[in-house]
């Protein structure tokens, strides 16, 4: 069967002359909820997909909503198809393959009715939605404790240490400037752009280290290196075991520690390095205060730039730190470790379970 033989596709209209913010009824675009209304196009149980922009990303809305011009509702006919079977099929197929326009994806109604559908019984499709609705809500599951957790430490980290720009709990102030190693280039950015262009990489040698590790937390991805006589020009910029990499534009607040199994390497112009004296603080306490929100609130008031969050070596020197006792930040960072071991956990189930669900989305619409 065909799209035209089982669903039926409601254009979405202007919401100017529906729109009221305490309306009954909320108006969609492809990316989501855009408002509310006084009317509504679609009946509940109904698929949306963006006719321009998100035209991969299907919404299922189980009540009457009003959609915009830019989003087809996809009515399935309820006595063949239910809504939620073709909600999982539009979430498996490549809707991009219909896309004809060059800048703006888009999508037609001629092309949409066109797509073919296999349609089981009725029960049958009942079956395959209840087990893949069963395998998404422990995913959801998963999700949630792995947020409880990360919230755990947070509040962990502000019931030991307090609020750290207020310094409620009266800690010892320093700068970060001279809380770092008694050593030359303990605090440094990334070299010059000329010093490190693509021409310099190499197959292997040392490893050049950026966003890309830091944003994932994962310092054994990426494969650019240098060769040695590249590295020892650049050698001021060089990571140690225990050094914290800050990302120093667009992700603020995004840091990794280098572990001691590390490939030896430099870091990128979009990184800066701290080293820091270990008699004064633990990097992985360090790692909670600069991802607390109250440093955020305040670094967003010192940060440059317009659509990107920029930081540099002269702002994070001068940022104050709490300095609570050494023991105390070790027996925080004993806590973390212990939670870790639950993330890990869970996160495990999660991805098994993340698998079994694109396994029976594969067997039940591949």
């Amino acid at each position: 069967m065909i799209f035209n033989d089982v669903l039926e596709i409601k254009n979405g209209r202007n919401q100017k002359l529906v729109e009221n913010s305490n309306g009954k009824y909320p108006i969609y675009g492809s990316g989501g909820i855009m408002g509310y209304a006084d009317d509504y196009i679609c009946e509940a149980d109904t698929v949306i997909i963006g006719r321009k922009g998100s035209i991969n990303n299907p919404i299922y809305v189980d009540e009457p909503f009003w959609n915009v011009d830019t989003a087809f509702g996809l009515c399935a006919k309820k006595d063949i198809l239910i809504p939620r079977y073709l909600y999982y099929f539009c979430r498996h197929f490549n809707f991009e393959r219909l896309n004809k326009a060059v800048t703006i994806p888009s999508l037609t109604k001629s092309d949409l009715l066109k797509i073919e559908i296999k349609i089981p019984k009725i029960d049958e499709q009942r079956n395959v939605v209840d087990r893949l609705l069963k395998v998404e809500q422990i995913i959801r599951m998963r999700k949630k404790e792995l947020c409880e957790l990360n919230e755990l430490i947070k509040a962990r980290f502000v019931e030991m240490f307090g609020d750290p720009i207020q310094n409620s709990k009266g800690w010892e102030m320093s700068l970060i400037e001279d809380v770092v190693a008694k050593e030359k280039n303990a605090l440094k950015a990334g070299p010059f752009g000329s010093a490190l262009k693509k021409e310099y990489y190499v197959e292997s040698g040392y490893k050049i280290y950026g966003q890309e590790q830091v944003i994932s937390g994962d310092h054994t991805l990426g494969d650019y290196y240098i060769d040695e006589a590249r590295y020892k020009m650049l050698e001021n910029c060089a990571v140690q075991a225990g050094d914290v990499l800050i990302s120093l534009v667009g992700t603020y607040g995004k840091l990794l520690i280098m572990p001691e199994n590390f490939e030896p390497g430099i870091i990128n112009p979009r990184l800066m390095k701290i080293t820091f004296d270990k008699e004064k603080v633990n990097p992985y306490y360090f790692k909670y205060f600069f991802q607390s929100e109250a440093l955020k609130r305040a670094l967003s008031e010192n940060t440059h730039g317009g659509t990107m969050d920029i930081l540099n070596l002269g702002i994070v020197r001068k940022i104050e730190i709490p300095l609570p006792p050494l023991d105390l930040q070790n027996k925080f960072v004993s806590f973390v470790n212990q939670v870790n071991k639950s993330k890990v956990a869970v996160q495990k189930s999660l991805d098994e379970t993340q698998l079994l669900f694109d396994s029976l989305m594969q067997k039940y619409f591949g």
